[in-house]
């Protein structure tokens, strides 16, 4: 068994800790604060992308330097999935969260007063790294939702983290067009050391740490351990990976037609090109809805077959701003649907290693997210926007026959909290 001397300690802790936060600590109020707090830290990692020229201008970095900021960037996210998200599991969550938006504010001084890319490079990676706290904060919120509700308080949670991640290009570009570059991150730095004050005074405060603590080896292990032993968690993270792909193929490459002929945008009008997805984020609410009634097999086929869609009018995106904007919407509100229900799914299989259990998802979405990018920026470069769109649509589609081949074989969780499940 999966550390078998305190497991069963530790799921009543857990238990407990999500009874007593449920009923006095989340309102709606601590939610939304949930939310913004994530959306804040999630946008850390996507500042740059529309700031990647500017940036190796005034460093004289190569094309392909620059192109490492966006990689970097990814790499520590993917790193402090692993190592730093599982801890939520076993340290006091409020402290814990504390600490590292107080690191990340650190920085994102160091990116902000970079005057090598040496440095701007570590910056970004320590960036990355420590902008996992938004993990921290989506299971802290599961953990303290009761069952039955569990999929709309993630939905919330979620949307927070959508509108950072579509939000975060558009106030980029804005702030990089009015004052520079390096505005951008000390604006953010000031936030971050606001949102890490409040959120001391504000989140519950309870010890959090089961009575008896594995050691961190163990708990990078039992990570593992979770993904051997949990069918659904690993059929749910190869979904968030195709789907996390073809999200940042769309995103990390749609600058590139946008600021060449016919449209030679700037950047606050690519970055506006979010407000659009943002659409996207009444898709986290509505999915986790649909969760906590048990459908979230169908929820994920239809959203599915929408992602594969969406990149028929992608591809006239070089002839057509309309038609780029209904492939943005249809593209968001698939991968923030499957996202919400991928992460409500597999925090029902074990709350009380509900860090763990995200951490190690999200792993997954960082690869995606690093894959995607990396094809579709270099795809684009030798054979254009049509290579880029056929790139996202076969990842789209990968994802669309797994759901296909796997939708009858593999129970969901959600369905034995709910008298609405599926047949």
């Amino acid at each position: 068994m999966l550390m078998s001397g305190n497991g069963e300690a530790v799921t009543r802790a857990a238990e407990a800790r999500s009874g007593e936060g449920s009923a006095s600590a989340l309102s709606r109020g601590v939610v939304i604060l949930f939310a913004v707090a994530c959306g804040a830290a999630v946008a850390n990692v996507y500042f740059s992308q529309p700031l990647l020229v500017t940036m190796g201008h005034d460093l004289a970095m190569s094309p392909a330097l620059v192109g490492s900021v966006v990689t970097l960037t990814h790499v520590g996210y993917g790193l402090g999935l692993f190592f730093l998200v599982p801890l939520g599991d076993v340290a006091d969550r409020r402290r814990l969260v504390v600490a590292q938006l107080l690191l990340l504010v650190m920085a994102l001084a160091v990116v902000a007063t970079a005057r090598t890319a040496v440095i701007l490079l570590a910056g970004m990676a320590a960036t990355g790294l420590l902008a996992v706290v938004t993990q921290t904060l989506v299971a802290f919120a599961a953990s303290l939702a009761p069952p039955a509700g569990r999929g709309r308080v993630v939905g919330l949670v979620t949307s927070g983290v959508v509108i950072g991640i579509l939000l975060a290009r558009t106030a980029s570009g804005l702030v990089a067009d009015l004052a520079g570059w390096r505005s951008v991150y000390l604006a953010s730095a000031s936030l971050t050391a606001l949102l890490a004050l409040v959120l001391y005074r504000v989140l519950p405060r309870h010890s959090g740490a089961p009575p008896t603590t594995p050691h961190y080896g163990q708990l990078l292990r039992s990570t593992i351990t979770l993904f051997a032993r949990e069918r659904l968690l690993r059929l749910r993270a190869l979904f968030g990976l195709l789907v996390f792909a073809a999200f940042s193929t769309l995103w990390s490459s749609v600058a590139l037609p946008l600021s060449e002929a016919p449209y030679f945008l700037s950047h606050s009008a690519i970055g506006s090109l979010g407000l659009i997805g943002v659409a996207g984020a009444l898709a986290a609410t509505v999915a986790g809805r649909l969760n906590d009634r048990g459908l979230s097999r169908r929820t994920t086929g239809i959203a599915l077959a929408l992602l594969a869609a969406s990149w028929l009018p992608l591809a006239f995106a070089r002839s057509s701003l309309w038609a780029l904007a209904v492939g943005v919407i249809l593209l968001d509100l698939a991968v923030q649907s499957v996202h919400v229900t991928n992460q409500t799914l597999i925090y029902a299989l074990r709350p009380d290693a509900g860090s763990r259990l995200i951490g190690g998802y999200m792993v997954f979405y960082s690869i995606g997210s690093a894959t995607g990018a990396i094809a579709a920026t270099s795809l684009y470069t030798v054979a254009g926007w049509s290579a880029v769109c056929a790139l996202g649509a076969a990842f789209s589609c990968l994802g669309l026959v797994l759901w296909a081949s796997t939708r009858h074989s593999t129970p969901d969780p959600a369905a034995k909290v709910t008298s609405h499940s599926e047949a």
